[in-house]
């Protein structure tokens, strides 16, 4: 895992839509053959996103390593999209990333942050187990299934 003090984070601005395109589309490629079609998050509108949501990219060093995408809620902090470019994969970046954002939904009074996923993405099922979310629903989805999953979190007193 990569040592806290490289890893910087920055909100994105609507200035970042390119390099958020293009950090989503090197990241969810690897799923295309697996599912037979883009993933939902290379086929949405990131000038739009990057207006209603909030972006949080993360570097190493300087070197741009990934986002994650939330959107606060009245009872939670929902996680849209979280990705590691694949050069930076394997190293702990996802679970860096997840645990900003539970930070964020503390710090905003939530005490859970939810998401979904496809179920055929088991690596990503896998490491959303591990860092204690629970899968809540399935629902078919263009000819696969929806995992939806929440994780409880604890508030800081």
């Amino acid at each position: 895992m990569p040592h806290e003090s490289n890893a910087r984070f920055r909100a994105a601005t609507i200035a970042d839509v390119a390099l958020v395109r293009d950090i989503v589309h090197a990241a969810y490629s690897k799923w295309i053959p697996v599912i037979g079609r883009e993933p939902s998050p290379m086929k949405a509108d990131y000038d739009e996103a990057l207006q209603k949501h909030q972006f949080t990219l993360l570097y190493l060093d300087t070197e741009i390593a990934g986002l994650i995408e939330t959107i606060l809620e009245n009872d939670h902090l929902w996680i849209e999209n979280v990705c590691v470019l694949p050069a930076q994969q394997g190293k702990g970046l996802g679970k860096v990333l997840l645990h900003h954002a539970e930070q964020a939904a503390r710090q905003a009074g939530h005490n859970e942050t939810r998401l979904l996923t496809n179920a055929a993405f088991e690596a990503n099922i896998a490491l959303y187990q591990r860092l204690g979310y629970v899968i809540t629903e399935r629902e078919p989805y263009m000819g696969g299934t929806t995992v939806y999953m929440r994780k409880h979190l604890a508030l800081d007193l």
